[in-house]
């Protein structure tokens, strides 16, 4: 949820310093195992050899009876395993493959690899003769540079005739694509235990065991124009889910209010995993956000302190990490967005640790968006679907800042600087909110 400016966001939180747990629930180390990842049926590493990847996935090498051009890029930003964004195809073309019938989630990883505008390339992606990806124009999705690493998951693709058939479609330029990754539903492991939970079946305010609210004035963080209450307008519990729930209104010097809740020194947590069912809004300008940061804000700032809230240099952000579960917005309606933010990897440096999932009908049903999170690395999900994986490299904490207690955060942002960039706010959408169905704490 953080950008650049969220030196001040959480350092301004008076709540989570107030809060910090006594013990965090923590979780047994010794349940990790590390292995090749079965639910992989196909992995290839287009216009390459073959590979195994940090995330343990066997990419083979590109055979394909394709006419299209190969390449290479000499150096990709943006991923722990830049060699399977190294080479590419390009062109329109067709691959299929055999595959039992079933349901299979998809991976596709891109590279812009030529210095080209924002909309000098732009392709359709099909599977199953479905447009499953639309308008892909790589270097806009991935915040307008080029040889940076782009993860695009589509999920449920059914086969039905023995064979996957995917198709890349020029509209602008040529499709590019670096690998592919098929895998099987994900299913829950059956050893992992409830722990914490808010099931939200109180009608009224979120439960004060559970929940601090963050009071916050617009532009404190992101640039973003609402300001945040502990209003029932904004923030209730009705008919078994916590409505977070954003309005056009002058308050505060603001012109829209919402809200944001956080689990501070009530739901902390140190590995483990976190799943959360929700369903978000539509609308130009809205940015929901189901995210994680820790509770010791300052652990690995080196030029400020909790004495220091407010410091515009605080480095506290991203040093002390950032662990984004789902984030959204509403000019880009179909696609969730899972992030990492640290000293080592975040958008100022262009190396950016994230993924993205083609979402269906987000704004009409409910999806679980969960983390599972242990000492060795960090995976995302959309359902069942997993799509974004981030490795302990053990190069210290700029890496790795994620071994100590994180909590839940739940907002629903209004504008600011990723929310606008867009276009201006439909201020017609308004009210507009993110309902939760619940919240639930799991370790092993």
């Amino acid at each position: 949820m953080c950008w650049l400016v969220c030196t001040l966001a959480a350092c301004s939180n008076e709540n989570e310093l107030k809060n910090k747990p006594e013990k965090a629930l923590e979780y047994s180390s010794d349940k990790v195992n590390i292995k090749t990842d079965n639910r992989v049926v196909w992995a290839i590493n287009i216009g390459g050899n073959k590979h195994l990847s940090i995330d343990n996935i066997n990419y083979q090498a590109d055979t394909l009876p394709l006419s299209t051009n190969t390449g290479v890029i000499d150096n990709v930003l943006g991923s722990q395993d830049p060699f399977v964004f190294q080479t590419y195809r390009q062109g329109d073309f067709d691959i299929n493959k055999k595959l039992p019938n079933g349901l299979y989630d998809i991976i596709f990883k891109f590279a812009e690899p030529n210095d080209v505008a924002s909309g000098e390339r732009v392709f359709d992606v099909y599977a199953q003769q479905n447009k499953v990806i639309a308008d892909l124009d790589i270097r806009r999705a991935r915040d307008g540079k080029s040889k940076s690493a782009l993860v695009r998951a589509v999920t449920d693709i059914a086969v039905t005739n023995s064979q996957l058939e995917l198709s890349f479609k020029g509209k602008v330029g040529m499709p590019v694509l670096n690998a592919i990754v098929v895998r099987k539903k994900h299913t829950l492991d059956s050893d992992w235990r409830l722990v914490w939970q808010d099931e939200f079946n109180i009608d009224g305010k979120p439960d004060a065991n559970k929940w601090n609210y963050d009071i916050w004035p617009a532009r404190k963080v992101n640039d973003e124009d609402q300001t945040y209450t502990d209003r029932l307008k904004n923030a209730r519990v009705e008919q078994g889910k916590l409505i977070i729930e954003a309005h056009k209104e002058q308050y505060n010097n603001a012109q829209y209010t919402s809200a944001r809740l956080q689990s501070s020194g009530k739901g902390d947590f140190l590995y483990g995993r976190a799943e959360i069912r929700a369903k978000i809004p539509a609308g130009q300008g809205t940015w929901p956000a189901i995210w994680m940061l820790p509770t010791d804000f300052f652990k690995y700032a080196t030029n400020c302190d909790a004495s220091t809230d407010g410091h515009q240099g605080c480095d506290a952000w991203p040093n002390s990490g950032e662990i984004d579960i789902m984030e959204h917005v509403g000019y880009d309606m179909q696609t969730i967005h899972g992030t990492v933010h640290n000293k080592a990897y975040y958008w100022v440096n262009w190396q950016q640790r994230k993924s993205s999932v083609e979402g269906v009908n987000v704004d009409k049903v409910f999806h679980r968006y969960a983390i599972e999170w242990s000492p060795e690395h960090i995976e995302i999900f959309f359902d069942d679907t997993p799509y974004f994986y981030y490795k302990n490299e053990h190069a210290g904490w700029q890496a790795w800042p994620y071994d100590h207690p994180y909590h839940i955060i739940l907002n629903l942002a209004i504008g600011g600087m990723w929310g606008r960039a867009g276009g201006p706010i439909d201020d017609s959408i308004f009210p507009v909110r993110m309902e939760v169905d619940y919240v639930r704490i799991y370790q092993k």
